[in-house]
Parts: C-alpha cells; sequence; structure tokens
C-alpha cells in the first residue's frame, strides 16, 4: 500500500517517520456451481461470495519506523475478515496486523517483533494487488495469511540472505485452541543470489490438538521467483504436511503452484497459472479425499501506479465427485471473477 501521508517527528530516541496508507479490494465473482446461499465452497477464503459486488478488503493502516523502533496497527473490514477470521474473538477480527519491533543490534540489521503480523509461508499474500493473480492458489488459501507471537530476523548487509524464526500461538491463531499450552515454532530462510532470484524456504511445527492428546502438525513450505527476461516471470511453490493423529498415525497433505507472467507493457499484463492440491485424508480440507488440480488465467490493467482492474477465468478438476457445478456433486468447477483495487 502506498502511504498518503508521511509525516518526520524527533524525540529522545531519535527521528521516526508516521505513515499513513489504505487499501480495497472491490470484486464480483460468478461461480458455476451456483450456491443457493452465494458462498462459495468450504476451501475458498477470499473473495467468498458468489454473484453479488462485495468488497473484501479494506483496510486503513499507520505505521511508525524509526533507526530503533518500528511499528504497525491495521484495521480491515471485508468478507476475507468476516470468513478468515470466523474462530477468533469478535474484537479482534477486524485486525488486519498489529505489532511492535525493536532493533537488537547498532550496528546489525536484526529486529525483534510481537504481535499480529502477516504469515512467513507462502508467496501469495491476503493483499490481492500484491500478488500475480487476483484470486488465490488453493495452497495459499489453506495455509495461514496470519499469525500471532514473535519473531527475530535478520538480514545481511548484502541483503542476500533473511533469516527468521518464530513462536506463535498456532496454525493461524492469535486465541489459543482450548487446552493447549504448547507454544508452535516457525522458521524462514530466503536468499537472493541475484536481484532476479528469490528463493524462499518456510517451516511451522506444532501442536493442532490438546495437551493431553496431541497432533503435532509438521510443515514445509519452498518457492522460488524468478525474472527471467524483461516481460516474462515464474513462480513455482511446493507445500508438504504431516500431523500425527491418535496411536501414532500420521496424516499427510501437498500442494504446488506454477505461475508465469508475461508483461505485455507498463499498463497491461497477463498471468497463467497451474498447481495441485492432494489432501486425501482431509487434514487441512474437509472434503473426502480431496484430490484437485486448477487452472486459471487473467489479465490485470493498471491504468495508474495505485490502482489495477482484473479479470480472471479459473477451472478446477477433481479425481473425486468432491466439486460443486450447477448445484450438484461433480468433479469439475468454474467461476469467472473481476476486481478492482486501489491503495493511497
Amino acid at each position: 500500500m502506498l502511504p498518503v501521508q508521511a509525516q518526520l517527528y524527533s524525540d529522545s530516541l531519535g527521528k521516526f517517520k508516521i505513515e499513513t496508507s489504505a487499501y480495497i479490494d472491490v470484486y464480483y465473482n460468478f461461480d458455476f456451481a451456483r450456491p443457493e446461499n452465494n458462498e462459495r465452497d468450504v476451501f475458498w477464503y477470499n473473495h467468498k461470495r458468489h454473484n453479488e459486488f462485495n468488497v473484501n478488503h479494506g483496510i486503513i493502516k499507520t505505521s511508525v519506523v524509526s533507526e530503533k523502533v518500528r511499528g504497525n496497527i491495521s484495521l480491515m473490514i471485508g468478507t476475507y475478515s468476516q470468513y478468515n477470521l470466523i474462530t477468533e474473538q469478535e474484537l479482534i477480527r477486524n485486525i488486519y496486523e498489529g505489532n511492535i519491533g525493536v532493533k537488537l543490534s547498532k550496528n546489525k540489521n536484526l529486529w525483534l517483533d510481537a504481535g499480529i503480523f502477516a504469515s512467513h509461508i507462502g508467496f501469495e499474500s491476503a493483499i490481492s494487488k500484491d500478488c500475480w493473480t487476483p484470486t488465490r492458489s488453493i495452497l495459499a488459501d489453506n495455509t495461514p495469511y496470519y499469525e500471532a507471537g514473535a519473531k527475530i530476523t535478520y538480514k545481511t548487509e548484502n541483503e542476500k540472505w533473511m533469516l527468521s524464526g518464530l513462536i506463535l500461538n498456532g496454525w493461524q491463531r492469535i486465541k489459543r485452541l482450548p487446552s493447549n499450552s504448547m507454544p508452535s515454532f516457525g522458521t524462514q530462510v530466503q536468499y537472493k543470489p541475484t536481484k532476479k532470484i528469490l528463493l524462499n524456504s518456510s517451516t511451522y511445527i506444532g501442536n493442532e490438538g490438546t495437551d493431553s492428546l496431541k497432533q503435532m502438525r509438521y510443515f514445509h513450505n519452498f518457492y522460488g521467483q524468478f525474472e527471467l527476461t524483461d516481460k516474462w516471470s515464474l513462480i513455482a511453490g511446493f507445500d508438504i504436511g504431516w500431523q500425527t493423529q491418535e496411536q501414532g498415525k500420521t496424516r499427510s497433505w501437498n500442494s504446488s503452484a506454477l505461475m508465469l507472467r508475461y508483461k505485455i507493457n507498463d499498463k497491461f499484463t497477463l498471468c497463467g497459472r497451474g498447481e495441485h492440491y492432494f489432501d486425501k485424508e482431509s487434514v487441512i480440507i474437509a472434503k473426502p479425499n480431496f484430490r484437485t488440480f486448477a487452472y486459471s488465467l487473467n489479465f490485470d490493467y493498471a491504468p495508474t501506479e495505485n490502482m489495477v482492474a482484473r479479470i480472471e477465468a479459473r477451472g478446477l478438476s477433481s479425481l473425486d465427485k468432491n466439486l460443486i457445478l450447477n448445484r450438484e456433486a461433480s468433479n469439475q468447477n468454474y467461476f469467472l471473477m473481476t476486481t478492482m483495487e486501489i491503495s493511497f
């Protein structure tokens, strides 16, 4: 989001800057499942409503930045918060982020941040404007978009390496699970060998059950982002996870996504996507034997630097009839969506 206002101040800690910004994501989505309640399938959390104009995200953000401290507070409305934060306390559901950070070293780029912040997992965020596609991949919609906890982050002077360790309340949880006192943990490593290549590895370990009946979740996300030419770019990502159950049993799931983007000029962009999501044992997605492939194509028009209009066509194909088409069980699903997004 672009700052609409930036003010410089100074106190005993030195100079600091306060920035304010805002972002709106308006959408219309037509899902050929044609759900009677206008609510799309259970594994979608962004752009959830069918056949209606709605707001996925409306965010107002204020940031404080200085050499020694930093902080962010963002408030949001929209269908994203309505569906994705349904398990959180009611007063928390409209907080997109709220965190404070302090620099731990005078000479090194080493920070400690605590609060609610964006997830360390994946190449897609909840903010559509920051993503290559207007809709999220299945793997993105079913991994954390936000986290609550504390993290320590180090970046090298040449900015080629970023290392982070996290202690968290859980897998996309602000409010802890009842009867669960165990913290969760995460790591993130980013490497930029050149300005045109980014490699990322993120992990998560946590108990998704109770203290007495542990269900340990182990998860790894890896992706690479490559600027092939001035016009062509590619992202490839892969997720794999395991979760222990009673009597020592283990269930697993895996997913992948591949995106290829073509920049026609400064205003027009095309992006194609292919992906798969296999969760045969319903660890993450509450559908039996979920094994689905998906593909999409979107066209973006950015008349100005801070505004973009987008249209996307998307199809899904499942090995079993656990999708919906025309209100009936099917191994196919299709939808069309258009968005208008602006930051200011």
